[in-house]
Formats: C-alpha cells, structure tokens, sequence
C-alpha cells in the first residue's frame, strides 16, 4: 500500500551517509503519500513506486480505487525504523493507521514492510508486503461496497447490496439494545465487514481459517485499555457461510453480541476472564427473550441433567475456536448463566458495576476475588457454589 519518493543530498558511486534513507525523509514523504490516498490521486499515490514495477503499480492502484467509496476521515503513516540499508538497497517497517468518518474514535492500525531502491538521487518502494503476523485488509481482497445505517457501517467484498442492507438493519436494532444493557458513554456506531468467504475471513484475522468455519462473526479490537481513553478501533467480521445458516432471530443474537463487545472495549482489560467478557455479551443480546434456558444453553444442559455439572466456571482456554465445538458451546452457556445469575441475584447495575471493577484491576491475578467481595460482597468459592446451584435451577 505504500510507495516513497526521496531526495537524496548527493548522488556519488558508493552510498555515503547522506545518501541513506532517513526515517525523516520517508516520514515527510509518507505524508504526501497519505494525502494522496485522502485526495483520491493516483498520480500522487502511485509517484514514489518504482517506474518499471509494472504489478506493483497495477496492484496499489486498483487498491485506490478501491477505497473510493470508504469514507476515510484520516489516513497516516508512522515509520517504525529502517531495518537494513545496503547501499542502493533499504528496508523499512511502517505502521499504517486510518479512521472511518463519523464511526472510528481511534485509527486501525496494521504494519507493512517496505523494500526500497536507491535510483540517482531518488529512492522507489518496488516491495509493499504485510510485517510479519500483520492482517490483511477489506480492499486488497475485491471491490468494496459500502452500505450505511443509522448506527452502522458495512463494507463488503463479493456480496450483494441486499445482504449488506440486512446486516446494517440488524446492527441498527442491536446498538440500542446494546446501550440499554451498558448505559455507559460509548460511541454507538460499529463497523462491520464482510469478507466474500471464511478463508478472505481468516486473511482479515490473521488466523488459520479453519479455526472460524463455524463462527458466525467476531470483534477485533485491544484490551488492556481503560474508560479514560477510546479504544483502539474496533471491527466486527462476519463470517458469510456461517452467518447465513442463521434465522434471523440467531443473526440478531450473533450482532447484538458482537456489537456488546464494541460497546464494553474499554472498560474490558487483560484483566478480565472470557467467561465474563463472553457472558456478558450473550447475556445482553438473550435478556428480554423468551427462550427457554434449556434451549440457549442445549450443552450445558445436557450436562447438567446427565450429572456432569461444570466444578468450576470455564477458562480461558475453553474458549478456543479450534477445539471441541461443544465444549465451547458450554463455555459460552456456562459464562451467560454466570452473568445472568448477578443480574438475577444482585441486579443490572451490580453486573455493570462488577464488570467495569474487574477490567479496571491491575492484571489478572485478584481481579475476579476482590471485585466479587467488592461488588457482590462474595467470595469465589461462594460464586462458583451459587452458579453451579443456579445451573441446576434453570436446566436440571
């Protein structure tokens, strides 16, 4: 995505140091590169790519053009560092960070590697490729189509206009029920992306694709923040296949939970354990339902009325999208009933409360125990005695 133009002071035989590429020079380049992409210029966007590097021109321009109907509202550069530099030869590593307008409250952020060469006093990308563990993005996959809602954008590559619709329509009706569960400040407005398939899916992700063939949707984003800043930008990412094996009612659970986890970004933290951050979310997108228990939680139940009720709340590590799909159905009904539980017992506020308490704690360690003495004025061993009680009430 990313191409330089740099003046070098002096042009001589062998590369002197004012022939090297500077991390000044690519920055002030990278601007006029970012204001190209703003302005819709391919002229100004394609300038510092090599001349003769006819696929990788074919290839960023297209990408542009792409991005034509996004609307950025911020589009910049940070360069990291020039990892190596052998004469006409450099490489550097740049985070490329851009924001939706009237959705994103912090940019997206994904790092690329760039391989430059030296030609007279002018230096050229001729290799643009994702940094190592780096995601792909929605444009380098196909056309982008964009469909917006009162609360919701959609952007989306191989499908058509009237899926994209449905979805902006779904995530319309969930960001108020989101906000009813969580009156709490947040943004109220979500980005979605569909991908034409699983596989264009795990590119986004950065994940093998096998671990998503049955995950209708996820939300990316970074914990470890606080309710004094916003988070990092965060997308949910359906899975179309998966996705369109729902009925409607399953496809507004699936986005009112996604949409959960957008809402709750910065009051979640390293801190805080998946069966309360997933528990959550399917406890705001199931409560005012009239569903049967048994029939939300078929995993769990079995269990339970086959005497094998979980001894402790699920674990992270339950949580696996590679694993046993049923155990992680259970962990996923084991955290709703725990969340719903403190709703039930101790009311909406003191599960709100509860939460923002554990996210707010230093790490890991302590944070459940001394929120639910705290808050619910409980301990651990009580919890957990109380939930496994409270799993036989609503499934035994």
């Amino acid at each position: 995505m990313l191409a330089a133009l740099l003046t070098a002071s002096a042009c001589t035989a062998s590369a002197g140091p004012d022939t090297f590429l500077t991390t000044g020079a690519l920055d002030a380049t990278l601007e006029r590169r970012a204001a190209a992409v703003l302005a819709h210029d391919p002229a100004g966007y394609l300038d510092g790519l090599a001349p003769d590097a006819a696929k990788l021109r074919a290839t960023q321009r297209t990408e542009l053009e792409r991005l034509a109907d996004v609307p950025l509202k911020s589009w910049t550069y940070d360069v990291k560092g020039i990892t190596e530099q052998d004469g006409q030869w450099a490489t550097a590593e740049v985070e490329l960070r851009y924001r939706i307008d009237g959705y994103d409250t912090a940019p997206v952020a994904t790092r690329r590697v760039l391989e430059l060469m030296r030609d007279g006093e002018r230096w050229y990308i001729t290799e643009d490729r994702p940094a190592k563990g780096a995601s792909g993005q929605l444009w380098q996959q196909g056309d982008v189509d964009v469909v917006q809602g009162a609360h919701s954008i959609v952007l989306g590559v191989g499908r058509g206009e009237e899926e994209l619709r449905q979805i902006a329509d779904t995530v319309d009706l969930a960001v108020p029920a989101v906000s009813d569960a969580w009156p709490r400040p947040w943004n109220r407005r979500v980005v979605v992306l569909v991908p034409d398939s699983v596989e264009s899916m795990a590119g986004l992700l950065g994940s093998p694709e096998a671990s998503y063939r049955g995950i209708a949707a996820v939300t990316t984003g970074e914990v470890g923040g606080t309710g004094d800043r916003p988070a990092i930008a965060d997308r949910v990412i359906v899975n179309p296949q998966a996705y369109a094996t729902l009925g409607s009612f399953g496809q507004r659970i699936v986005l009112t939970h996604e949409t959960t986890h957008v809402a709750t970004r910065t009051s979640t933290s390293s801190a805080t354990p998946v069966w309360l951050s997933e528990g959550f979310a399917d406890w705001t997108a199931y409560r005012g339902e009239d569903r049967a228990a048994d029939t939300i939680a078929p995993e769990l139940a079995e269990a339970v009325r086959d005497g094998r009720t979980p001894a402790d709340l699920p674990a992270d590590g339950d949580f696996g999208f590679d694993g046993d799909p049923a155990k992680l159905a259970g962990a996923y009904e084991g955290g709703w009933l725990a969340c719903e539980l403190i709703a039930a017992r101790w009311g909406k506020e003191k599960l709100i409360a509860f939460y923002e308490t554990v996210g707010a704690h230093d790490g890991r360690e302590g944070a459940v125990e001394e929120a639910l003495k705290a808050v619910l004025d409980t301990t651990p061993e009580q919890f957990t005695a109380d939930w496994r009680d409270y799993l036989a009430t609503r499934l035994g």
